[in-house]
């Protein structure tokens, strides 16, 4: 039986540093509307309790395993088909395959490193303000790209994309750091989409339409290069 304590831990969420500049704003506001008219106050509170939601950081089980990429964002698995990375990290002009990850506004947005390795490249690229869930997205809007390297020279790129009512990335690693699967890298506010750029001759193991959860859903293994996986719901 679940204790009182666990239950509320299942409602209330650890909130990242960055929702602190935020909510407390929103919180003005609600008193403010409350002030004015009683039920606007109530809409201010809707929109502070979303405020905090937007910006929790719950904690992750990161599955352990050599080689596993990692999806690094919460969201809906929207493309899956071939692209040349940004040509900003210089990856050359060949074709991978891309995984796109698309977060609504009620996703978490806490980004995580979708695998272990240096981050060799950081380039960010402004641009606009499309929706995110369209396929040039990724190369018309404004976006952050990442490339990491692994142990045996191969690179990984993650890209951040602004979407439609996101107006910023935020980044908070650096070239030259080690990252660690699962570990939050990055953030985006206010709804996006993050493309991961898989090695040549590795197929992911999700489909489209699938739920990705940043930090725990596999998106592919490097030591598996058959045939795409079939995934099943329970």
């Amino acid at each position: 039986m679940s204790t009182p304590g666990a239950m509320l831990a299942t409602v209330l969420k650890p909130m990242h540093p960055e929702g602190w500049r935020f909510l407390p704003i929103f919180a003005a506001v609600t008193l403010v509307l409350f002030w004015l008219w009683e039920p606007l106050g109530w809409v201010g509170v809707i929109a502070t309790i979303w405020c905090y939601y937007f910006f929790r950081d719950p904690k992750r089980f990161i599955p352990q395993g050599e080689g596993l990429i990692l999806s690094p964002a919460d969201g809906v698995v929207q493309l899956i088909e071939r692209a040349v990375p940004p040509p900003e990290l210089g990856m050359g002009p060949e074709a991978l395959l891309r995984v796109s990850v698309f977060m609504n506004v009620f996703n978490c947005h806490v980004n995580r490193a979708p695998i272990a390795g240096k981050v060799a490249a950081i380039a960010y690229r402004p641009g606009k303000f499309l929706n995110a869930s369209l396929d040039k997205a990724s190369d018309d809007n404004e976006r952050n790209s990442l490339a990491i390297e692994l142990a045996d020279g191969r690179k990984i790129a993650v890209v951040q994309i602004a979407g439609l009512v996101a107006r910023r990335i935020l980044c908070f690693t650096h070239v030259g750091s080690a990252l660690r699967a699962g570990e939050r890298f990055g953030l985006i506010r206010f709804g996006s989409r993050l493309d991961v750029y898989l090695p040549e001759g590795v197929l992911p193991l999700v489909g489209v339409g699938q739920v990705a959860v940043a930090g725990e859903t596999v998106l592919a293994n490097l030591a598996h290069s058959g045939a795409q996986t079939q995934v099943r719901r329970e």
